[in-house]
């Protein structure tokens, strides 16, 4: 007997999925998980699908952060592989902990509609939690000082003028080196942050995708790239202004992005002009 599906496709669902507090810990867990399945598949062939198709269900997670839901087929022709070595690759994933997906039905006529699939946080991040936790609650009795205590003295013998300039470190709101001075300085007029500018830097950088994981050649080009994350940020000025509804913004930024790459990795004379 088929089993009954109980979650229904919605946003109040796909937000209550979410595993994730920023797009940049889902890349950061993304980066890990390639990692352990170059250790964990020894086919070459295999590894580079794998790591294909977490590149894509990540591309597509923005808007509910660490939740897609692209059906199967059309995550097929995005990766020029048929529909049954997705479902391979899919528990292939699951298998390994990174993924778990969920049958979710239309609202409307409550017919089965596509998965709902979610990234899993890393595993170790639970368990350094947990200890953490217990390490709290069971303290060890001693009459000599703790490695802790010392610490804190130390740290409460800091001379005051010291003090000063430790505080005036956390207040500091440089642009990290890696984002280009070009995209700086044209997000750094709608925005102060210098995070902000930064996620959305990085937003550019995972949407240009490795076309060739055995050289990591990528779509384009640093130069092209930095030009598409221009144009994209203008694109984006441009529907702020027009009071677009933003759910979150630098998932909106990231179907610009999409959006703009896969028209113009067919565009001959803009490959051309760089």
């Amino acid at each position: 007997m088929k089993k009954r599906i109980g979650l229904i496709a919605c946003v109040g669902n796909y937000k209550k999925l979410s595993l994730f507090s920023t797009v940049e810990e889902m890349n950061q867990t993304v980066r890990e998980y390639k990692d352990a399945i170059k250790l964990a598949v020894k086919r070459s062939d295999v590894q580079a699908r794998l790591i294909s198709l977490l590149e894509l269900l990540k591309r597509h997670s923005c808007k509910y952060i660490g939740v897609s839901f692209m059906c199967k087929n059309t995550i097929a022709d995005k990766l020029a592989v048929s529909y049954k070595t997705i479902q391979r690759l899919m528990k292939k994933l699951e298998a390994l902990g990174m993924i778990k997906q969920y049958e979710m039905k239309r609202h409307t006529n409550m017919n089965q509609t596509a998965n709902a699939i979610v990234i899993l946080p890393l595993k170790e991040e639970m368990t350094d939690k947990n200890i953490h936790l217990e390490a709290k609650k069971c303290p060890t009795k001693t009459t000599t000082p703790s490695l802790k205590q010392n610490i804190i003295n130390k740290r409460n013998n800091v001379p005051v003028s010291q003090n000063k300039v430790v505080k005036s470190f956390s207040k500091a709101n440089f642009i990290a080196h890696w984002v280009p001075e070009r995209f700086a300085d044209l997000t750094s007029c709608y925005y102060n942050e210098s995070q902000t500018i930064q996620e959305l830097w990085k937003v550019v950088k995972q949407c240009n995708r490795v076309v060739n994981y055995a050289t990591s050649e990528r779509a384009f080009t640093p130069q092209q790239e930095l030009n598409i994350g221009i144009r994209a940020f203008k694109e984006f000025v441009m529907k702020v202004k027009d009071n677009k509804k933003m759910q979150n913004k630098f998932g909106y930024f990231n179907g610009i992005v999409n959006n703009l790459m896969d028209k113009l990795y067919f565009d001959q004379d803009f490959l051309e002009s760089f």
